[in-house]
């Protein structure tokens, strides 16, 4: 029998008669206007519905309450539509009533809602165009967004721009590209004004938590991860091109999103630590997709007890639930991190008004987490690792169903004392935080990693980090533990350091285990498997030589250090040069940094060749464009562009680059029978004026994961056209689409498609300038036969509506420029 420990509760307003008393599951089944048979009946169904033939055999954890709830001082959670259930909470506390219209206001009362009005220059409270304090990339990213911005008008960094290196690829892969890109990047720092972070001295959201982050401050980020709320900063991952329209001058524009209550009560049981929490909740709000593209408000008696650390913990992890953003209530322990941070003046309390409406619950109970384990290939494949070693049989033997798993075979490490893992991982933005560190450190100290073939390699997240571990002697444990100490580096998390053995399973703390994001090669043979746990258990596991044990079943350490954060670290080595340009500067060009090819603008009509037809319930950015060494050639698109989907459908390539050859034929006069053909049967006029040719992609739902705009801009290069999609899995690579001029369809079902079949859009650019909603296209199959469809542009804004006419941004900005 699977278990699946997770359970979204899911409760509709409409059908319930009084206020519910949310902390308490039973209760409201008591208090339901539903009789509890009925209730139990709608239980099973909607749990069929999200989990299929999982079954449930623990209590539920976190419970999601849909419809709109008041919170009232911070710890009552009413029903919004009844006023006087608030009045009574208000009057309880000594606060004035409010009435009907101050109640439907209350949504104004959030935390989010605050600092999103704050950043936006709209005037328009729900059509937000947002500008922030602060923006940082990596090295996988920056030199393409500021070639990007240098062709689009670049002066000189308006804001505080972040450049780190912490996905160095440590490799010769490419040759000299990797240490090239880093020159690139000091020489941008100090043509335009901007920070640069050399290689292994902090990974990119550590540095921006320590150096960055404000109360009340929004920060954009190059990467999917960019979350600061535990320090109360809104900050929001997204795709190269929305940092270019920062740095020229524009702004971030989204209508403005829901805000979601996640309420905090109880404290971790010893042993439980943040990513056990995260992993909760994600396995509780991502497979519904329950909170795609909302904010998540951290409040609750339960945030008072967690240090910045953990919260930092749970709050980087939050993009794997699919959110926008996240945000924190802010107290002394935040105010004593800006404070030994040397930046007091960014601490400002933060909480929501006396009364504050929300679009949705989450009931996060801390005391009833356990140690959990996230197995491959998704952070929400979540189990207690309790159940999932008693269990780990039958869970196998389910999970082998899908091929990918079947592959891996993880049975084979069954063995008679356990579930056996042959790597331990602690690292990044997630996993390397002081307090895991050290926790983990006091465990092994004393005891031995022993000689046989599990290894444990740990990365501090920043040199400062680094140094007060050492200084605490928690690194000297390590290394006579046996475990290997590394410098900081995301390389764990996107596959380009430990990469595993072949048929190996590796428990990491780091923030996602998507299929071969850990660096391995199933076209080459090789396969290997990544399973999320916390350092704790992780370290649990070490001591226990590699069979995977609950921090919760080992004595664990209580002892705990105070942090002091030496800055002189950042003062001696990092370039910071905001707001001094220095134009004298050229920028260094290594022989694989590359301008952007020309990129042709939208058509009257389209003839598009499926080049992937991609069937899976999430394809995620890792499939579209595969991390690890493959990031070597990151700043040279066409390089880059060949290994686009090669992890995922490896005739993608060959299919983009044969219908891009064709519309270049076409452009030069050379008759092509293929489209005379589908000329004829749409009685269409095609010819080069007034038809682009190229590709397309159909997935049912990309896009999940990194916002590295190389998911779209491969596909672009390439000659891809459009996206059709059921829907796209994150708002970012939705914007990726259209900031490459890409057209990011949608359809109500899988059309009957393969690969090579014709896609026909006529009057798309007329379409498109009215700003029509719905596109008549039609599918011309092998045979000849043709086949009519709907496609559908929703949500689309005038602004992305005039990049994809362009092309592309960077020709939008050009056209602006002339």
């Amino acid at each position: 029998m699977q278990i699946f420990t997770q359970f979204v509760q899911i409760i509709d307003l409409t059908v319930i008669s009084q206020r519910i008393p949310v902390h308490n599951g039973i209760k409201l089944m008591q208090d339901s206007a539903i009789s509890p048979f009925i209730f139990f009946e709608f239980y099973c169904i909607i749990y069929i519905y999200i989990f299929k033939n999982l079954t449930p055999t623990e209590i539920i954890k976190m419970e999601v309450l849909h419809g709109k709830y008041a919170l009232v001082g911070s710890d009552v959670i009413c029903d919004a539509g009844d006023v006087n259930a608030v009045n009574s909470a208000l009057a309880q506390k000594g606060l004035a009533k409010i009435d009907s219209s101050c109640l439907a206001n209350a949504h104004k009362g959030t935390m989010a809602y605050s600092i999103m009005s704050n950043h936006n220059t709209s005037g328009n409270d729900n059509s937000l165009k947002i500008k922030f304090d602060a923006m940082a990339s990596h090295d996988i990213t920056y030199v393409g967004i500021i070639q990007t911005a240098k062709s689009s008008g670049l002066e000189q960094f308006p804001m505080p721009y972040v450049m780190t290196n912490c996905h160095n690829s440590l490799c010769a892969v490419g040759g000299t590209i990797n240490e090239d890109d880093h020159l690139f990047g000091l020489s941008a720092a100090k043509r335009y004004g901007g920070i640069f972070v050399p290689p292994h001295i902090a990974v990119i959201h550590q540095y921006m938590r320590e150096m960055m982050a404000g109360c009340g401050k929004m920060i954009l980020g190059s990467d999917s991860h960019t979350r600061y709320g535990a320090f109360g900063t809104m900050a929001i991952g997204e795709g190269g091109p929305e940092l270019v329209k920062q740095l020229v001058g524009r702004t971030y524009d989204v209508k403005r999103p829901e805000v979601v209550l996640v309420y905090v009560t109880g404290k971790p049981q010893l042993g439980v630590g943040p990513q056990d929490v995260a992993l909760d909740l994600v396995a509780s709000t991502f497979p519904n997709g329950l909170v795609k593209n909302k904010v998540l408000e951290f409040v609750g008696p339960g945030v008072a007890d967690l240090s910045m650390d953990f919260r930092s913990g749970i709050d980087v992890m939050t993009t794997e639930t699919t959110c926008l953003s996240s945000i924190w209530t802010t107290d002394e322990k935040t105010q004593q991190y800006f404070a030994i941070h040397g930046r007091p003046d960014d601490y400002i309390k933060l909480s929501p008004a006396d009364v504050a409406v929300y679009d949705m619950v989450v009931l996060m109970d801390l005391s009833k987490v356990q140690p959990m384990i996230a197995l491959p290939f998704h952070p929400s494949n979540a189990y207690t690792i309790k159940e999932f070693t008693k269990n780990a049989a039958d869970i196998f033997a389910q999970l082998s169903k899908d091929p990918a798993f079947a592959a891996l075979d993880l049975a084979k490490k069954i063995t008679p004392n356990g579930v056996m893992a042959d790597q331990g991982i602690i690292a990044g933005c997630s996993g390397g935080t002081f307090e895991n560190i050290y926790t983990a450190s006091d465990l092994l100290k004393g005891h031995s990693a022993g000689t046989d073939a599990f290894t444990l390699s740990v990365y501090p997240q920043s040199q400062p980090v680094y140094y007060q571990l050492n200084k605490i002697g928690s690194i000297n444990d390590l290394m006579e533990f046996g475990a290997v100490v590394k410098t900081a580096f995301c390389g764990p998390c996107f596959g380009a350091g430990d990469v595993p053995a072949n048929g190996a399973l590796s428990i990491r703390h780091t923030t996602r285990n998507f299929p071969n994001r850990e660096g391995s090669k199933p076209a080459q043979g090789q396969f290997a498997g990544v399973a999320l746990m916390d350092a704790r258990s992780i370290a649990a596991t070490a001591l226990n030589g590699g069979i995977i044990t609950p921090a919760t079943e080992v004595e664990m350490p209580t002892t705990s250090y105070d942090y002091e954060f030496n800055g002189q670290i950042y003062k001696n080595r990092c370039y910071n040069g905001f707001g001094e340009p220095n134009k004298s500067v050229e920028l260094k060009y290594g022989p694989n940094i590359v301008d952007w090819p020309a990129i042709p603008s939208l058509k009257d009509n389209l003839v598009l060749f499926a080049a992937a037809v991609l069937d899976d319930e999430v394809t995620t950015t890792d499939e579209l464009i595969p991390s690890g060494e493959t990031s070597s050639y990151r700043s040279n698109p066409m390089k880059l562009a060949e290994f686009a989907l090669s992890r995922r459908e490896p005739k993608y390539v060959g299919r983009a680059k044969d219908s891009k050859a064709m519309y270049e034929a076409f452009l030069n006069g050379v008759a092509n029978a293929k489209l005379a053909e589908i000329a004829k049967a749409l009685s269409l006029d095609i010819n080069p004026e007034n038809t682009g040719v190229g590709s397309f992609v159909y997935a049912t739902k990309p896009g999940d994961g990194s916002a590295r705009e190389q998911a779209a801009s491969c596909q672009r290069v390439l000659g891809g056209w459009a996206n059709v999609a059921i829907e796209y899995a994150t708002k970012r690579y939705r914007s990726n689409c259209v900031n490459w001029g890409m057209l990011p369809f949608t359809i109500a079902q899988r059309p009957d498609l393969d690969a090579d079949d014709a896609l026909v859009i006529p009057n798309v650019l007329q379409k498109l300038e009215n700003m029509d909603k719905t596109y008549p296209a039609y599918i011309v199959k092998a045979d000849g036969k043709v086949i009519e469809i709907e496609l559908m542009l929703p949500g689309l804004e005038k602004d992305e509506k005039d990049i994809i006419v362009q092309g592309c941004l960077m020709n939008y900005y050009k056209s602006q420029m002339k």
